[in-house]
């Protein structure tokens, strides 16, 4: 009966034969080969991040210029046929295209063919540093991959309350710089509404730039009242995430390293039998 049972599930499972175990070995790291597969994918993409910001130094570029140039292509090549594996393992390819990481593995790669016509573009290939966040799912780092979504979860709960947080900030720098343009004004530095904004911005954050300061007691008295109130409002966003991070923790179930090979999503619960995106069976 389990090899019926067995036979049935591959039989309804939306990929099959080659491209099945392709899509186990690209996308899943819960066999021998696709943890091989993964980590050695890293290796890679940490590799190329360091020929990318060797050829940024001038003293090396001119000593290994050809090197540097082979082992360039040589990644980028590798990169694009990993990409071209990908899309062939999964059954609509077009979704994971779309899909946060796919858009990064495109990125990763074009930037070396747009160099082609546009030398300037080169530089752009460290974008491929974001795909070593693949190493959660890779090493099979099912706590962090929880956490992630925890923080993901919780970012959500606070979004509205940060947004009114932020609103509130926008309309207190506006005040407070448009005061300090009539109270200094341009004889001391603030030679503009926006620039007396920007030190709002700069001084109610407390960095503290000092490119542009008040002289006058009014002012200086202004700005002491702004960077006292800088101290309280920087907790508040802390403490509104902190709150949403709290009830997410209580909701998060277990997430597993498995992902749909319909659509490639992630972060499905560890006992999940249909992928939560797309209903394809797991």
């Amino acid at each position: 009966m389990a090899k019926i049972g067995s036979y049935r599930e591959r039989e309804s499972h939306p990929l099959n034969g080659w491209r099945l175990k392709l899509h186990e070995i690209i996308f899943e790291a819960d066999t021998p080969a696709g943890n091989a597969f993964d980590i050695l994918l890293i290796v890679s993409i940490l590799l190329s991040v360091a020929v990318v910001m060797l050829d940024s130094v001038r003293s090396i570029r001119v000593d290994y210029i050809d090197q540097l140039h082979v082992l360039e292509w040589f990644f980028t090549v590798l990169f694009t046929i990993e990409y071209v594996l990908r899309l062939i393992s999964v059954a609509r390819p077009m979704r994971y295209a779309t899909s946060f990481f796919g858009v990064v593995d495109l990125l990763a790669i074009l930037p070396t063919y747009l160099a082609l016509l546009f030398p300037a573009t080169h530089y752009l290939v460290v974008i491929r540093i974001l795909r070593v966040l693949r190493i959660f799912r890779i090493l099979k780092l099912a706590h962090h991959l929880k956490e992630a979504s925890v923080l993901m979860e919780g970012l959500r709960e606070s979004r509205s309350k940060i947004t009114v947080f932020l609103f509130a900030v926008f309309t207190l720098v506006v005040i407070c710089g448009s005061l300090m343009y009539v109270i200094e004004g341009e004889e001391n530095g603030f030679t503009s509404i926006p620039r007396s904004i920007y030190w709002a911005v700069v001084t109610l954050t407390t960095v503290g730039y000092g490119d542009i300061s008040p002289q006058t007691n009014i002012g200086q008295t202004l700005a002491s009242l702004i960077m006292v109130m800088g101290y309280g409002i920087i907790a508040v966003p802390t403490g509104i995430v902190t709150v949403g991070l709290t009830r997410a923790s209580r909701n998060v179930q277990p997430v597993s390293t498995q992902a749909c090979p319909v659509c490639s999503g992630e972060g499905h619960d560890s006992n999940a039998k249909f992928c939560k995106f797309c209903g394809s069976p797991m």
